[in-house]
């Protein structure tokens, strides 16, 4: 394994558990996803379980039939902005649907995040559902704009985090010289879906620009991330039909001129963890008995620490994964995890002791993007 990069790993943190009953468990607080406190302890927890990034999701349209943490949550970028103050290596990755935001407000609010945290800013760029289209003035586009609005928001954001060449602030207050504006770069965009005239106003951070994610799983999807995305979120049922996706992916991102060993594969599970199988096997028995008429699958990782450690292994010597995204069913689920599975893998050499670096693209082994006017 010395040529193969060792598991990343990242934490999303759900509020009150990505499910319909968590909340009603005695160790949750039934505020937690609006409790700025609790996503404090969280954030450290994850960090000092040497966790890569942080990840938030996100809903724009909801109704009551949503799980409870959808239905009143922190926005990505404000809560994130409050943890990079508490942190100080793990990454800070929010989800913004291109579907309804604005490219310039994005590329300025990951930008300033990114500054405010050092460089562990990360984007998760996601197209998401036609129905949050009305809370944004866009009942006018249909589904089958999503995905060339998408790439267009893409290229505009990543244009605009060019606006300055990483030298261009010379802030010397004996000459008088604040900046170069020989390396302020308009970038005069007009396109099917967006105008948009630029610089954009903060200059690049320690990492260059932020990490780029994206989620989905169809051709459209796999063409636009081989081009614009550093990691892709994978359905975590299947460790063949995860295998099957990371190589086509890769072979994608190939042809677009990139290493696929710059691009991370990223299943998302949900473990929980024991002692023992029997000890897995009541946790998860008394998450279902919080309320009856809602069911949860038994997790794909599941059992003894020793087990998950193996299913852990197994998945990422397989090639279906190089960054593991895990969420929390229970309120100890990330203490579970880094307790009983991460001294494991450590043990073993597939997972990091201490931080290689303090900004996200440095952790996950990610080049520094070169500015496109300084090339």
């Amino acid at each position: 394994m010395n040529d193969k990069i060792q598991l990343k790993i990242g934490g999303i943190i759900d509020g009150v558990g990505w499910n319909y009953m968590g909340w009603r468990h005695p160790g949750m607080p039934a505020n937690a996803s609006e409790n700025i406190d609790y996503y404090v302890q969280k954030a450290k927890r994850l960090e000092e379980g040497k966790f890569d990034m942080i990840f938030l999701a996100d809903v724009s349209h909801i109704g009551p039939g949503m799980i409870p943490h959808y239905l009143s949550m922190f926005e990505g970028v404000s809560i994130l902005s409050a943890l990079s103050m508490v942190t100080h290596s793990i990454g800070l990755t929010a989800t913004i649907a291109t579907s309804y935001a604005d490219p310039f407000t994005v590329a300025r609010q990951m930008a300033s995040l990114d500054k405010i945290s050092n460089g562990r800013a990360g984007w998760n760029a996601i197209t998401s559902n036609p129905g949050g289209l009305a809370n944004y003035s866009r009942t006018h586009l249909s589904k089958a704009d999503l995905y060339p609005m998408k790439e267009e928001f893409l290229e505009i954001v990543k244009g605009l985090w060019d606006s300055y060449e990483d030298d261009a602030f010379i802030r010397d207050k004996k000459t008088g010289v604040f900046f170069d504006p020989q390396k302020m770069h308009a970038l005069n965009h007009r396109g099917d879906y967006f105008s948009v005239e630029g610089p954009l106003n903060i200059s690049r951070s320690r990492q260059g620009r932020p990490v780029i994610f994206q989620a989905g799983t169809s051709s459209d999807f796999m063409s636009i991330a081989s081009k614009h995305a550093e990691g892709a979120l994978v359905n975590g049922e299947d460790i063949e039909y995860a295998k099957a996706f990371s190589q086509e992916l890769k072979r994608r991102v190939k042809l677009e001129g990139r290493s696929p060993n710059d691009f991370l594969i990223m299943p998302t599970q949900n473990p929980i963890v024991g002692r023992t199988e029997k000890e897995a096997e009541e946790k998860f028995q008394e998450l279902q008995s919080l309320m009856p008429i809602y069911r949860i699958p038994k997790p794909t990782f599941f059992g003894s620490a020793e087990k998950v450690a193996d299913q852990v292994q197994d998945w990422y010597e397989a090639g279906a994964m190089d960054l593991l995204l895990i969420r929390q069913e229970l309120p100890s689920g990330f203490d579970d995890f880094i307790d009983l599975v991460v001294p494991i893998l450590q043990e073993r050499g597939i997972y990091r002791k201490e931080y290689e670096s303090n900004t996200l693209r440095g952790n996950l082994g990610l080049p520094y993007p070169e500015n496109r006017y300084s090339i």
